[in-house]
């Protein structure tokens, strides 16, 4: 990989099936430098095209392999989008891939093939441009930015425990400590992964960030499990984790929101068709297995829980397998939210309160059971459905009710929003002492 990615940046980000594209192109352009300059060459005529990971289409790839390739003069002529191919050797699982064909020669007509089951048969689109997506939109290159491009809350990681697993406690492990120290109680609060958020499953954690030493000293259990955390930690290789062993009773990155927040899983199945979020109070921790969002409102779980945003995740979010990885970088930082006016405010609010209202309505239900599409409730799905009208007439989209589509619209945004932004500023380097 280091010897044919040569100057590409941030080429250790690529699956080593980019390398076959990076020399494909580098075949295609031939060119000697002089000839470059004079432009006294014949454009090369070949094509080629491979079977690849889906992963190079979607997520933090796309930006440094398709940003090289564009440069290059790279255009894609078609694309089959994710499919899982099966191989036939005994024991092994499917993997699920894509095919795109390309060449330096432009092509008049271009298709897409899409596949509404993954394992099934594609149907052909005709497209006239294909982006790195391997959507019919413009070739726009998603970076991976710090602040979201329009006016909305920002989305952080939760806290990370760095632990050794001593800080985290199951129904028994807690049980065990308060009948030895029942004044430990206040010290001990829910925590919530991505699993337990999504299948209802409880989970606690030690949360002594504002606990006197006095009192802790009179915790023996706690202060085992303490004990053991700094040992784990000056064990570390890592010089930033021997300094956490300074302070082994807090969590290695404290994150905790002070009001309610917006959860937001990391990980979430792809049988889903909405990412499963929801509002929780300050009072339980989130681990940095998910995201939230600070000062978010029905208004920002309205957006998000919308075929309109689940469109843009299925599209340009990395995958683990086939699961949605949702960032805050790519993902959510460069979502187009919709202008915000004061009567599509008010309308998509209240569809975002009739939307928890009919979980609500499931109180033994966990949002893995409500957000299948086997067991789904009716009500729930009717509420979602009137949500996506109140997104789409939000945006004044008038498109067709397809996520190939939608995503297009959403690039249009897009580039719009982003015209309008200022240009960031390099960051300087340092300069090395001689």
């Amino acid at each position: 990989m280091q010897l044919v990615c040569e100057d590409i940046k941030n080429a250790g980000l690529l699956d080593f099936v980019a390398a076959w594209y990076i020399k494909a192109a580098r075949y295609l352009d031939n060119r000697t430098e002089q000839n470059r300059t004079e432009q006294l060459y014949q454009q090369s005529q070949t094509k080629c095209a491979f079977v690849s990971t889906n992963s190079i289409t979607q997520g933090e790839q796309v930006g440094v392999l398709w940003a090289w390739m564009l440069a290059q003069g790279v255009k894609i002529h078609f694309a089959h989008r994710p499919f899982s191919w099966s191989n036939e050797a005994r024991g092994k699982a499917a993997v699920h891939c894509v095919i795109v064909g390309f060449g330096l020669q432009e092509v008049a007509d271009k298709t897409i093939y899409e596949y509404e089951d993954i394992k099934g048969e594609p149907h052909a689109v005709k497209a006239n441009n294909i982006n790195p997506y391997l959507v019919d939109a413009l070739n726009v290159i998603l970076p991976s930015r710090t602040n979201p491009i329009s006016p909305v809350p920002p989305i952080v990681f939760g806290s990370m425990a760095n632990d050794g697993g001593n800080l985290l406690l199951d129904d028994s492990e807690k049980d065990a400590i308060l009948k030895e120290c029942p004044q430990a109680e206040k010290w001990i609060k829910p925590f919530l992964g991505a699993d337990e958020f999504i299948n209802n499953r409880c989970r606690w954690c030690l949360w002594l960030v504002d606990c006197p030493p006095s009192e802790l000293r009179l915790l023996p259990p706690i202060l085992a499990r303490i004990e053991a955390v700094k040992e784990i930690r000056n064990a570390s290789s890592r010089p930033a984790t021997k300094e956490l062993a300074l302070t082994p009773a807090l969590f290695g990155e404290i994150r905790q929101p002070k009001s309610t927040y917006l959860l937001v899983p990391r990980h979430s199945s792809e049988r889903r068709s909405i990412i499963p979020i929801g509002f929780l109070s300050p009072d339980v921790i989130v681990g940095d297995a998910n995201l939230c969002i600070l000062n978010a409102g029905l208004y920002h779980f309205g957006v998000m829980t919308s075929s309109m945003h689940m469109a843009w995740v299925k599209y340009v979010c990395g995958r683990i397998k086939s699961d949605y990885r949702y960032t805050n970088g790519i993902v959510y930082n460069n979502f187009p939210w919709p202008a915000l006016q004061a009567n599509n405010h008010a309308l998509l609010e209240a569809c975002a309160q009739a939307v928890l209202d009919a979980r609500a309505a499931h109180p033994n239900a966990s949002l893995a059971d409500l957000y299948d599409p086997l067991t789904m409730p009716a009500n729930l799905l009717k509420a979602h459905q009137a949500l996506d009208k109140a997104v789409d007439a939000a945006y004044g989209y008038k498109g067709a009710n397809t996520d190939a589509a939608r995503v297009a619209f959403l690039f249009e945004r897009y580039q719009q929003l982003t015209s309008l932004l200022p240009v960031e500023k390099a960051k300087k380097t340092a300069k090395k002492s001689k």
